[in-house]
């Protein structure tokens, strides 16, 4: 059924309040750490930038959102700075977030328009109920309706195809910017749920402090995750690689060139991947017997931008024993996960945090 006119006029609301939502055009959100993802209903993905914003120190005004948010990174004069209003999943810029959720809203409308969505948003699984209100709140003054929130990993693994109504277990490693959500669902609940504030953001600054100390080199967080995605690997390469990485020397204060090899990479990235692999340990441990023999027949589910660093999955299948495959689009599985609630209530009614 879909989560629109029946639903509402089966629930007694007013004929107009059920047209009304019909044409609102309701909305999922992924407001992740590094990008913001939405979906609309009945149109799919209309909208996947970076969750930047840059902002004129000057006057207060947001002088671009986005991508051309990011291409000001490390750009920007000395009256403009651009600011990332989430951290490790959760918001850390009150103000600047829902300035940026108004924007991505009415850029994902095409219109300013006067009828206010219901937005779906993914949020980490151990989201205090402080952050919780803090993302509600941002999503309500960015005008919207309805706001309900579902966990990442829930909603990542529904985008990602896993038949989370079943009575098994299902497991899915979601690796986004700011976080790393781990979950085993069965019958739509969540058995165990684990959120490590470790993801692909520490991947790029340990790639920048690596830059620092092997080579006296300074780089900025556009390079790194440049490098991130070029040769970074979690597990050795068949091939070794390389890459020219240019940058400022620290000493010299001049612009110079250096080569890195994915060896070096994958070492200056070895902590960070190693704390989301002992996590996935973790839940392992934690989880009934019986849940355990389901995962050990259907394996592991990574999702996630940091599911793309080559190799992660061979890792962790080396390290688990266990089978393990990254989802078909593993970048959109949060958002698409959440756009499926707009159109089954009853099954957002069982998973929504409210």
């Amino acid at each position: 059924m879909r989560y629109g006119t029946s639903v509402a006029l089966r629930a007694g609301v007013p004929v107009i309040s059920a047209i009304l939502s019909h044409f609102s055009h309701d909305l999922a959100i992924d407001l992740g750490t590094a990008n913001t993802c939405v979906f609309a209903r009945g149109k799919g993905i209309v909208l996947n930038e970076p969750s930047i914003v840059a902002l004129n120190k000057i006057n207060g005004r947001i002088e671009a959102v986005g991508s051309d948010a990011k291409d000001m990174l490390g750009r920007t004069p000395g009256n403009i700075t651009a600011i990332r209003p989430m951290k490790d999943g959760v918001i850390a810029d009150f103000e600047a977030a829902e300035r940026m959720l108004t924007h991505f809203i009415r850029k994902a409308h095409k219109r300013s328009g006067w009828l206010r969505p219901r937005v779906v948003i993914g949020v980490p699984s151990e989201i205090t109920q402080v952050e919780r209100r803090a993302v509600r709140d941002s999503a309500m003054r960015a005008k919207v309706s309805e706001v309900h929130l579902i966990e990442e990993s829930m909603a990542a693994a529904i985008g990602a195809g896993m038949p989370i109504t079943e009575a098994s277990g299902n497991m899915v490693v979601d690796i986004g910017g700011g976080t790393t959500d781990i979950a085993v669902i069965s019958l739509a609940g969540v058995v165990y749920g684990k959120s490590v504030r470790v993801a692909g953001n520490e991947l790029d600054d340990a790639i920048i402090q690596h830059a620092r100390k092997a080579h006296n080199l300074l780089i900025g967080e556009r390079t790194a995750e440049q490098i991130k995605i070029e040769i970074g690997s979690a597990y050795p390469l068949d091939l070794p690689t390389t890459l020219e990485v240019k940058g400022r020397h620290l000493s010299e204060g001049r612009p110079k060139t250096v080569m890195m090899t994915d060896g070096e990479i994958r070492v200056a990235m070895a902590e960070p991947i190693k704390a989301i692999v002992q996590a996935v340990h973790d839940a392992l441990e934690r989880i009934p017997p019986e849940l355990s023999a389901d995962i050990y027949d259907r394996g592991i589910i990574l999702t996630g931008g940091g599911a793309l660093l080559k190799n992660f999955d061979r890792r962790l299948r080396e390290e688990t024993g266990l089978p393990v495959q990254t989802a078909e689009d593993p970048l959109t599985s949060v958002v698409l996960g959440a756009g499926q609630m707009l159109s089954d209530f009853n099954l957002l009614r069982r998973v929504s945090l409210d």
